[in-house]
């Protein structure tokens, strides 16, 4: 009985290796295949496309476990709702409730994008849109197209995109969107559940979810073109893949064509014109600057408490004159740390409107108490006496008096020179002399050197430049005599000398463009580098751009139309009905080379707007679309066999 009992354990056990062996052998070390195939809505409650739906709570239940990425940034429900949806992926179920109080005869739709996927491999289940009606039938028409930053072209993410079947200008600023859609990372929109009828278009980069334009920060695009939304029957090619390289098939399939859907909008933010002082700062002692949040040509005017204010500044407005610095000419007034004023200047007021207002007895306090630099005075004196005394015990040449600290000039200019540049400099501080005779330019020929002529101007607030005739592979020599530049505090310059050498034409290239289709227009064109950063700029009337001295390099083109003549592009203003200046790109990159003149036609028309940009200068990337990874096909060849997958 004992052997026997033995003998009966012995083959199960046997069995069990067996069994357990035999299933090792029919798996895999990794777990057999992947799951590849995505999810897929099992049913949902109310159901999908239903009609005279009365509930606000929304079911939809997948075949398996699945996630909702971004809910918030890409789900979008239309209309648009004004007290935000709830809504929560559990398990194999996503669930939404919408918390505003239902339209009736309404198409309501859920875009989903293609934030929902499996929740464990996150195969996506691709575009994804639930549809109900509080009506009696399905509104199913499309509008799409594209947002385009007015100033660059630059695709726009996620910004709202809306419809209005009121046709007054006024609703944008009344009415919350109609339907909605949120572009992606190309700038795309497509609005759905549209109804038959006419209607108005905009985009929305609503700050403060009321779905209307009420803020001037708020990016905005605006078209009074009517649009129609229709539809025809057309084809496509549909193309099956067997895996990532190798197609399957090629079939044309008939689809419902909507349309319009190559809409573009050029989306701008206004230039805000509300008009209030931001700050007061006295960084430095010896100035005060005054910021705005938007510039006027009437200037503050300042009474001063504790000092005469007649006479006392020397002053400088930005070029949008939003910021002005106040440089007090007397070092007594620099050297009191507490200034005490009434200042007068124009503000917004609550209507709107520009009024003059007073802040009174406004204390300016330096940031460099006079204490304080005084002690960094005696700090320096006593470090340079210090040097002094051990050269002089050293038996070293010394000065028993220590020297005034020159006025620093920043000269912006390099020893190599194009012949289209002048020399520009910057004084630290506003200059009270500067004396021209001490400012000598020599030129080099036949190994001498000669006077060279020259004009030095003044072209804003510090900044100076010089001016001459430079000829190429020319020799220079600028020499600025000491005390040729005195501030107001007294404070002089020191001597300068600066070698030039002024390059060839053959290190350098021409462009001459000729843009067709809007002669009599003021235009400007402006080179680009890779950085979509402007390195050239010519304006023209009559269509005809030459761009000189261009060094060797890969170059791109953008024109906008000059409505105004400041040869700046300027924003729009919904408010004034004005859209922002019209910008175009030349589609292809242009190769300059070094003793080329090239020459280039240009329609800026020719092409639509969202397709003008050349890619390699897109900041804002298209993000890849989201597919399965075919993971089995790279299993099945790294195993030597034929992955067919499921149909």
């Amino acid at each position: 009985m004992i052997n026997h009992r033995y003998s009966i354990f012995t083959v199960f056990g046997t069995l069990a290796v067996l069994l357990l062996v035999s299933c090792a052998k029919m798996g895999n070390p990794d777990g057999g295949w992947y799951d590849e195939t995505p999810p897929y809505v099992v049913s949902s409650s109310p159901a999908d496309k239903g009609t005279d739906v009365k509930s606000r709570k929304i079911k939809i239940l997948f075949n398996e476990f699945i996630k909702v990425e971004n809910p918030t940034e890409k789900v979008v429900v239309s209309p648009p709702q004004l007290e935000v949806p709830e809504i929560k992926a559990t398990g194999k179920r996503i669930e939404i409730e919408l918390n505003d109080t239902l339209i009736p005869n309404t198409t309501y739709t859920i875009d989903f994008s293609d934030a929902i996927s499996d929740n464990n491999e996150g195969n996506p289940m691709g575009n994804f849109t639930y549809t109900f009606s509080t009506g009696d039938h399905i509104d199913t028409l499309q509008v799409a197209g594209y947002v385009l930053q007015a100033e660059d072209l630059e695709p726009v993410k996620g910004i709202l995109v809306g419809l209005y079947d009121d046709l007054a200008d006024s609703a944008f600023l009344t009415k919350p969107l109609l339907r909605v859609s949120r572009t992606d990372s190309r700038g795309r929109f497509v609005i759905k559940g549209v109804a038959e009828g006419t209607y108005r278009i905009v985009a929305l980069q609503d700050m403060d979810g009321d779905y209307t334009y009420t803020q001037k920060s708020e990016m905005l695009a605006f078209s009074h073109d009517s649009i129609k939304p229709s539809w025809k029957l057309d084809q496509r090619q549909d193309t099956t893949w067997i895996d990532s390289l190798h197609i399957d098939k090629i079939k044309l399939v008939e689809y419902n064509h909507f349309l319009p859907d190559d809409i573009v909008l050029r989306a701008f933010t206004a230039q805000v014109q509300d008009r209030y002082l931001l700050k007061i700062d006295r960084s430095n002692a010896d100035r005060m600057t005054l910021f705005f949040t938007y510039g006027h040509e009437q200037l503050p005017v300042i009474k001063g408490l504790n000092f005469n204010e007649q006479d006392a500044f020397i002053v400088e407005a930005s070029e949008k004159r939003d910021t002005i610095t106040y440089w007090l000419r007397d070092t007594a007034l620099v050297n009191q740390d507490t200034l005490r004023m009434d200042i007068t200047y124009l503000a917004t007021d609550t209507l709107g409107q520009l009024q003059e207002v007073t802040d009174s007895a406004v204390e300016v306090l330096s940031r460099q108490p006079y204490a304080k630099r005084m002690k960094q005075i005696e700090r320096e004196t006593e470090e340079w006496q210090k040097k002094q005394d051990k050269r002089r015990k050293r038996g070293l040449p010394y000065d028993s008096i220590m020297p005034v600290k020159p006025l620093e000039m920043k000269f912006n200019f390099a020893s190599s020179l194009d012949p289209d540049r002048n020399l520009n400099f910057m004084a630290p501080a506003p200059l009270a002399v500067i004396d021209t005779s001490k400012i000598h330019l020599y030129v080099e020929h036949d190994s001498l050197w000669y006077n060279a002529r020259h004009l030095l101007e003044n072209t804003g607030n510090r900044l100076y430049e010089l001016r001459a005739e430079w000829r190429p592979e020319n020799e220079y020599s600028l020499e600025i005599d000491s005390a040729a530049f005195i501030d107001i505090y007294g404070n002089a310059s020191r001597q300068f000398k600066q070698g030039l050498k002024v390059k060839s034409n053959d290190e350098y290239s021409s462009l001459f463009v000729t843009v067709e289709g809007f002669a009599g227009q003021h235009i400007v064109l402006q080179l680009l580098n890779a950085s979509d950063q402007p390195v050239k700029q010519v304006s023209t009337d009559n269509g005809e751009a030459e761009f000189f001295y261009v060094k060797p390099a890969t170059y791109y083109l953008r024109m906008f139309v000059d409505r105004n003549g400041n040869d700046q592009w300027d924003t729009g203003d919904y408010h004034a009905d004005q859209q922002a200046e019209e910008v175009f790109y030349f589609h292809e990159e242009i190769e300059c080379l070094a003793k080329w003149d090239i020459n280039r036609t240009w329609n800026p028309t020719g092409r639509p707007i969202n397709a003008q940009k050349p890619s390699t200068i897109i900041k804002q990337k298209g993000e890849k679309q989201k597919t399965i990874k075919n993971r089995n096909a790279d299993r099945a060849k790294s195993m030597g066999i034929t992955y067919i997958p499921k149909q």
